[in-house]
């Protein structure tokens, strides 16, 4: 029929290949630019062109029709608008005579509920929230709507609900613009008395809302105080505080959402007191108990509130709840014991916004590089709030949970074990927001249950704070799996992944809450060993009629040992698995923690550290970085180990963990370790200047001086310093985890494997600072011919450096020679030295140094200088002749500075006090130089002065807080009279108020006055800031007795401690010192007084002259007779002869063949009538030919008894 149909539809394309269109009719050309060139590409481009030209056609037309739409219809909406506006206007104008416009009418109530009802919902349809129009004429309408309600029975059911919430909502948006607009023509204060009413009406709706609610009434408040100072027009203070505790009332199912949305939004506002006068009316209306429910179970648990930006308004909700809850109180809130809800309330806030808090509660300590003037402090509301925490009623009340008694039943244990967790936040975070007050908190925590119930009969019912914690800290799981799994502490310290974390959000949550009772017990139980004495530590519970609290606190003997178990594993982990801990620790800046227990810090944390706040530096507790709690841990464990060092009550071996070692190779492993440590602090001590330490120390004690500027920039040089030092910490965690464990747990190791230890370093730094020549005389040699060239003064370089280290010492004036001629050296006194003596005549003395003149000149000065009754003065005696630094010597300079007329604290000052130290540092530098060169010498040091020595060395990152701790028992070797003063203070069971005493102390200082005679001066000191004015009482008599401790035995000889330490370091490492203890390192100095062993000696002895051994192997009959008479005499015998030859009775620690020189015998006459006599700077004993045994005791003991016959070779 047709066929020409192919069964397509579609018309035929057309190509027109052209360069002009050739349809005829096109009205419009097409814009386009042809491209250049003919071919198929070019006619592609075109046809491109033409479809995107086509494309933009079409949207230019739906765009023009759209625009034309929305035209239309807001036209059309704004003439509906207008219609209804004028209906309402109308009908309003109908009801009252004269209506003109809204605001000039008060209103009246409507006829009926329908007419009201009507006018309502036309006011919904057409008000605008920006229209002040719309506002006036709502403010109209509430009036009238409030009198119809009033006036006649409204229901709020059904159809009245929807339009009063839509009222509700547009109200509250008015509200909202208006606090963005200037200058408003309506009252604001007749809006806010329509929310009050519409929440009687509709309280439930109104709640739901509330969100919104309390976002409008924070605009509104800060309206309050505009930048110009002027309030805003129709806004009055009490209706705004009526509004917004309007939605509080209501009790509905939504009621804990209200008060969520009320302190997420309107309690984060700061300078509430400011906007409203007083806050005292709001927290008179708010149910502080429902509150703390809604921040403990919702705001607390949401990340949004937890970020780092809301740290500040955090920080306000926390003071605004602090308020509430004293307000709610009132006098009682210091009395009355808190609920475990506040305390848990507040201790999360204080804990999620604790670095913000403890950094400007006195933001001048932080002398940083650059955000020190970015630090503002807390305002006084906030400060004063926070502060109202830190008194001794709401701590030791607080306490007063743990004084209840063991708990018998399952749930009554579960709630006892949910309030130790939230105590222990609680004072935790106490601890670490107010450090300096570190130690007024832990003892009224630790007196907190005694106090409470100080009334009651019944000792069980009076459970002490750190029993409690230790009943408690038991019974976690944290504290079972480190007692008796050491293979899995490692993964409970790490801190869990973000998936982890999701996963087992509980058991982490749990795991932390855990460890945080273990850390409050393990601060109460040091605190608590400080002020313990020994007698209360080891005696067992008796039924005396009064027995002191530090008594009913201590554990028993069994718990002790079960309680070093825990902390030796924990430890060893900390310690051996250092370098995966502080890879997984976050990065934190020092002052987050820095005040955490007394120490400056330095930095304004940025923004993404700031960030990480609420990320664990330990698998466990918040806040807590790795160095504190190794310092805690390590600290605490050193403690039990003095008192078993002292009186042992611990089993054989039980300190020993060498079943965590290989051993066999421990020794060189431990070696090579302490080589990559020496070359990391190769790499940082360059750079270090010479008698850093002692300026440093000087700044601190004395206070900086100068312009600000200087003060900066000595704050910035100091915190370099320990930032390089934190960072090299590190480093040597991650090479050196043996040599760790060395220096801070070094009795898990045997002594004698230390010694070794402590040998082979010294000889392993002979060799790497004499370039292998370790013997003297190759040294020597080998400076002679190695060193070229010539110094500044044209001296030969090899010459000039023997001749440092030589020195022409004039026996009248030992110590001030040897001083000025050694003192430049510094380090450099490692290497050999050579002394020429010079007598009293100005003649040298014969002899040629080959070792022996050096240790004469050593034992010589240490005999002098350390001679309490010397001239120096520089170190005193206790009652049992041990000796340590004068505490008073650098008060005593100070006042004859005063005397001569110098100013205190000017150049001069400093350099007088400065030479007094170098002088302690020196001979800081001769005691290591024994320790160095292997000289026993007969010089006793008191105990708690060794134990500064052990601990200065301790890994950096635990240094301060394991570092020397001043206790009770310390003050015993101090000064008997004043521990025993002490100990009747603590155990006076009246009150002792009545010896008139306050945190004050009265050093005596004994000057020569101008005829050359001593006059005594007093100094009276405070203990701390204010103490003239504390008087001492029986609730913190502990902490003052700490006090007393601390400043007789750290404070006073803080200046010459530590000069004489760094002198000591600069000679021997202080990490090889912090291998021992204070009884260890008493060996190491001047041997070991147990009894001699007469075969190791005649094993090791040397024999010249005639005694030399023959071809056949045989003693000369002299020294046969000799070691039969040593073998016969008694120890006390055998020590005064080896005393007689060597200058100290003590053998050496690892036996006689170390020691140097080894014990010779020479033979010195034929004469039996000759005494014998005795070189003790060769160890050398001159002995006559004797052939008969009582003979030679005899003149061998007299010669011994009375010193006779003592010469130099």
């Amino acid at each position: 029929m047709f066929p020409s149909f192919t069964g397509n539809t579609r018309r035929p394309r057309q190509v027109n290949l052209s360069t002009r269109s050739t349809n005829p009719f096109s009205g419009t050309p097409v814009k386009r630019q042809p491209p250049s060139g003919h071919g198929p590409q070019a006619t592609l481009a075109i046809a491109q062109q033409e479809r995107a030209q086509r494309q933009l056609e079409r949207e230019r037309l739906t765009s023009s029709r759209t625009i034309q739409r929305t035209w239309r219809g807001y036209k059309s909406r704004k003439t509906t608008w207008s219609i209804w506006r004028k209906d309402w206007d109308n009908h309003e104008k109908a009801r009252g005579v004269g209506y003109h416009t809204a605001a000039e009418q008060q209103g009246s109530a409507y006829s009926s509920s329908l007419e009201c009802a009507k006018q309502l919902q036309l006011l919904l349809q057409f008000v605008q929230t920006t229209s002040q129009e719309d506002a006036v004429r709502l403010v109209y309408f509430s009036k009238c709507f409030q009198r119809t309600v009033e006036s006649t029975s409204l229901s709020t059911e059904g159809e009245w609900t929807t339009m009063l919430s839509r009222l509700m909502v547009t109200t509250l948006d008015i509200l909202k613009a208006s606090s963005r607009i200037g200058s408003i023509s309506f009252s604001i204060d007749d809006l806010l008395q329509l929310l009050v009413f519409l929440t009687r009406l509709i309280p439930k709706q109104m709640a739901r809302q509330a969100r919104k609610y309390y976002e409008v009434m924070t605009k509104l408040t800060a309206r309050l105080k505009p930048s110009s100072g002027q309030i805003a027009v129709g806004l009055t203070r009490d209706n705004l505080a009526e509004a917004v505790l309007a939605l509080l009332q209501p009790i509905t199912s939504e009621t804990l959402v209200v008060y969520e949305w009320f302190a997420r939004t309107y309690l984060t506002l700061p300078h509430l007191q400011d906007y409203l006068g007083t806050i005292s009316d709001i927290a008179a209306q708010v149910n502080y108990k429902l509150l703390a429910s809604v921040i403990s179970t919702n705001l607390l648990s949401s990340q949004s509130f937890l970020h780092a930006e809301q740290v500040e308004p955090r920080t306000w909700l926390l003071a605004y709840f602090i308020y509430f809850h004293r307000h709610a109180l009132g006098e009682q809130a210091l009395n009355q014991t808190p609920e475990v809800l506040f305390v848990k309330v507040v201790s999360m806030l204080l804990g999620s916004a604790a670095t913000y808090i403890s950094q400007r509660l006195d933001p001048d300590e932080f002398g940083d590089t650059h955000s020190s003037q970015e630090l503002k402090p807390l305002p006084p509301f906030v400060k004063n709030e926070v502060l109202t925490l830190v008194n001794q009623n709401s701590i030791t009340h607080l306490l007063s949970i743990a004084g209840k008694g063991q708990p018998a039943e399952n749930d009554v244990q579960q709630t006892s074990e949910d309030d130790a967790k939230s105590l222990a936040t609680y004072a935790l975070t106490l601890l670490r927001i107010f450090p300096k007050r570190g130690d007024e908190i832990r003892m009224w925590l630790y007196l907190g249950s005694a106090s409470d119930n100080a009334n009651s009969q019944s000792s069980a019912s009076k459970l002490p704070a750190i029993k409690f914690f230790w009943q408690a800290s038991r019974a976690t799981r944290v504290y079972h799996n480190v007692s008796r799994n050491p293979n899995g502490i490692l993964e409970m310290l790490l801190p869990p992944t973000i998936k982890e974390r999701e996963d087992s959000q509980r058991q982490w949550s749990d795991q932390e809450q855990q460890w945080t009772v273990i850390l409050i017990f393990l601060e109460l139980y040091t605190f608590l060993l400080k002020v313990l004495d020994d007698d209360e530590f080891f005696s067992e519970a008796n039924n005396n009629r009064y027995t002191s609290w530090t008594k009913e606190s201590s554990l028993a003997l069994g718990d002790v040992k079960e309680l070093t178990v825990f902390l030796t594993n924990l430890a060893f982990t900390l310690y051996w698995n250092s370098s995966e801990l502080s890879a997984a620790e976050t990065t934190e800046k020092a002052f987050e923690m820095r005040e955490y227990f007394s120490v400056s810090g330095a930095h304004e944390p940025n923004q993404t550290a700031t960030r990480k706040l609420q990320s664990k530096n330990l698998g466990g507790a918040t806040g807590i970085p790795l160095h504190y709690f190794k310092g805690l841990v390590t600290g605490l464990l050193r403690m039990i180990h003095e008192r078993d060092s002292r009186r042992r009550f611990l089993p054989d071996g039980h300190w020993l963990m060498t079943d965590r070692f290989d051993m066999t190779g421990f020794i060189p492993t431990v070696v090579a370790e302490e080589e990559k440590r020496h070359q990391l602090q190769d790499e940082d001590d360059e750079s270090e200047p010479e008698g850093g330490d002692i300026e440093e120390a000087l700044h601190s004690s004395l206070g900086l001086v100068g312009t600000s500027r200087e003060q900066n920039i000595r704050r910035m040089e100091i915190l370099r310093r320990r930032q390089q030092q934190a960072s090299r910490r590190k480093e040597l965690e991650a090479v050196a985890p043996r040599l760790e464990i060395l220096r801070n747990m070094p009795f898990s190791i045997p002594f004698t494997t230390r010694v070794q230890i402590f040998r082979e370093f010294i000889y392993r730094d002979q060799v790497r600072r004499r370039k292998g020549y370790v013997d003297p005389d190759a040294w020597r040699l080998s400076i002679a011919q190695g060193a070229s060239g010539i110094t500044e003064e044209g001296i030969a370089m090899a010459r000039d450096i023997l001749s440092k280290h030589h020195a022409d010492i004039r026996r009248e004036n030992l110590f001030e020679d040897a001083f000025e001629q050694f003192y430049p050296l510094g380090e450099a006194f490692k290497e050999p030295i050579q002394i020429t003596f010079i007598d009293q005549f100005d003649t040298v003395e014969a002899g040629i140094d080959g070792g022996g003149v050096t240790k004469e000149f050593l034992t010589s000065i240490i005999n002098d200088a350390f001679n309490p009754s010397g001239t120096l003065s520089m170190f005193t005696e206790n009652d049992e002749h041990l000796l340590y630094p004068n505490p008073t010597s650098v008060e005593q300079q100070k006042a004859q500075l005063r005397e001569a007329g110098i100013i205190e604290r000017s150049p001069e000052w400093n350099e007088h006090i400065r030479e007094l130290l170098k002088r302690y540092e020196f001979l800081g530098r001769i005691i290591g130089k024994c320790l160095y060169e292997g000289i026993l010498v007969d010089v006793s040091f008191a105990n708690f002065f060794l134990l500064k020595w052990a601990l200065t060395g301790g890994t950096g990152s635990a240094s301060r807080e394991s570092a020397y701790r001043a206790n009770l028992n310390d003050v015993q070797d101090l000064d008997k009279s004043l521990y025993q003063g002490l100990l009747q203070l603590k155990n006076y069971p009246g009150n002792v108020e009545d010896f008139a005493l306050n945190f004050t102390v009265t050093d005596t200082v004994s000057v020569p006055d101008e005829k050359g005679k001593e006059k005594t001066q007093t100094i009276t000191r405070e203990l701390k800031p204010g103490g003239s004015n504390i008087p001492v009482t029986n609730q913190n008599r502990l902490v003052y007795i700490s006090y007393i401790a601390r400043h007789r035995l750290q404070l006073q000889p803080y200046l010459q401690t530590n000069a004489f330490l760094q002198g000591l370091g600069q000679i021997i490492q202080p990490s090889w010192l912090s291998m021992f203890n204070q009884g260890e390192l008493q060996r190491l100095v001047g041997g070991d007084a147990i009894e001699i062993d007469v075969n190791d000696l005649r094993r090791n002895t040397v024999y010249s002259g005639i005694y030399v051994l023959g071809d056949d192997q045989q003693d000369h009959p002299t020294i046969k007779l000799f070691w039969e008479v040593l073998e016969a005499m008694p120890n006390k015998d055998r020590q005064k002869v080896l005393k007689f030859v060597t200058s100290t009775p003590r053998a050496p620690l690892l036996g006689f063949s170390h020691l140097n020189p080894r014990f010779s015998i020479r033979d010195s006459s034929s004469d039996e009538e000759r005494l014998p006599s005795a070189s003790t700077c060769a160890n050398l004993l001159k002995l006559p030919r004797y052939t008969n045994a009582n003979t030679l005791r005899e003149k061998l003991m007299y010669a011994v008894n009375s010193g006779a016959g003592f010469d130099l070779s």
